[in-house]
């Protein structure tokens, strides 16, 4: 059985996910489709796609395709995909799921009522450290969790101006001030990947950007936004708590790992750093370093990544880790790229099988509102100063 889909925006993401959509012995045809049309163009002639569509709503339109696949602005992502599941297309989207709560509520509302299949393609998900942590806390082997952290650190001077540049256009200042708690799914989705729970509420604090230069901007800013740098601090169901830090000014070498994940139980601990990480139990501590270190698939100077910026370029070439398990992967995908620490084949696939066989993928609309909710609502605290803020929540995915 299979399906075909059609790729919402040609940026610098999109054309690593179509090249395995293309590849997977799942889909039949990849289309795409760009607001600049010569990026469509471009991304369908390097990768033999299947043709392009002049809009989104033309894309909908079409009974040849059956899913979406979005990569466009992060703000865009919650209406952009109503649209889709309105059009009767299964739906996977970039993350984050959405901006809102209302937004959010809305996905959820239409995936019941539709029954296609939605899925966020939360990296985070399949980083090494999340991966080590779930098989672990499923053996039982940290006791009982009651503290976690989870880390997204990026600055803005690793790639990020040239980024916004090339997605924003003349406007891109506006844009590069985008809330750092609006974008959380990295952190508090490799947490909640491995820990089994959900935050019920949050005291975040926002640190003021003083770099002047107009990004992170209140004046400038489209969204209002003046912080850089960001920390929350969650309470989860259950009892226990995570800590989330979302750094966009910051001295640290995110080229090198810009995710990173701590979690604490009774009986054991595991800590990761950008080279190192270990196993620490009452007994002492083990170098679990190699275990988790992916092994990049192509050179960063391949063609194919010229329009990327260098400091980006380690979160496309990136294979996968030790702790992966590949044999569920189909073998189509062996010698393809993979990227995000080993994230995109699994992400690619995880999609494709549900679609294919009408089952929940990992990320599923409702998993995704516990990565992504979490975020908007800290945001808000910090906003207030620090303020203790309730968090709802949406339950579990249906059986």
């Amino acid at each position: 059985m299979t399906f075909s889909l059609g790729i919402v925006g040609a940026g610098q993401f999109s054309g690593q996910f179509a090249r395995l959509f293309q590849a997977h012995p799942g889909v039949s045809e990849v289309y795409v489709t760009d607001l600049l049309p010569e990026r469509a163009e471009q991304l369908a002639a390097e990768q033999g796609l299947a043709g392009t569509f002049p809009s989104y709503g033309a894309m909908l339109e079409s009974k040849a395709v059956d899913a979406v696949a979005i990569f466009t602005q992060r703000w865009t992502h919650g209406p952009l995909v109503l649209q889709g599941l309105g059009a009767g297309k299964h739906v996977y989207s970039a993350v984050p799921m959405a901006i809102s709560t209302e937004e959010i509520a809305a996905i959820i509302d239409a995936v019941k009522a539709t029954g296609l299949t939605y899925m966020m393609g939360e990296t985070s998900q399949y980083n090494p450290a999340t991966v080590h942590a779930r098989n672990q806390i499923a053996e039982g082997a940290f006791g009982r969790i009651f503290y976690a952290e989870g880390d997204y650190v990026h600055d803005m001077d690793l790639g990020f101006y040239e980024a916004y540049q090339y997605s924003g256009g003349d406007n891109w200042k506006a844009t590069a001030s985008y809330p750092p708690l609006l974008y959380p799914t990295h952190s508090v989705g490799g947490v909640l990947g491995a820990w089994q729970t959900h935050a019920v509420s949050v005291s975040a604090i926002g640190v003021v950007d003083e770099r002047g230069d107009g990004v992170f901007d209140r004046e400038v800013s489209q969204f209002g936004n003046d912080f850089s740098n960001a920390t929350a601090l969650f309470e989860v169901a259950g009892g226990g708590s995570f800590r989330t830090n979302e750094f966009r000014r910051v001295g640290y070498p995110s080229q090198i790992r810009e995710s990173r994940f701590r979690f604490f139980g009774t009986d054991a601990s595991m800590e990761q750093l950008a080279t190192v990480a270990f196993w620490q139990d009452k007994k002492g501590v083990k170098d679990i370093s190699e275990l988790l270190e992916p092994k990049p698939t192509m050179s960063p100077d391949d063609p194919s990544l010229q329009h990327i910026a260098p400091d980006l370029r380690a979160a496309f070439t990136s294979g996968s880790a030790p702790v992966h398990d590949r044999s569920r992967l189909p073998r189509e995908f062996d010698n393809l790229h993979n990227g995000h620490e080993g994230s995109h084949h699994f992400l690619a696939d995880d999609f494709v099988t549900a679609v294919n066989s009408r089952t929940l993928p990992s990320v599923n609309a409702w998993v995704a509102a516990r990565y992504t909710l979490p975020g908007i609502v800290a945001h808000d605290s910090a906003r207030q100063g620090g303020a203790r803020l309730e968090i709802p929540d949406f339950g579990d995915a249906p059986e």
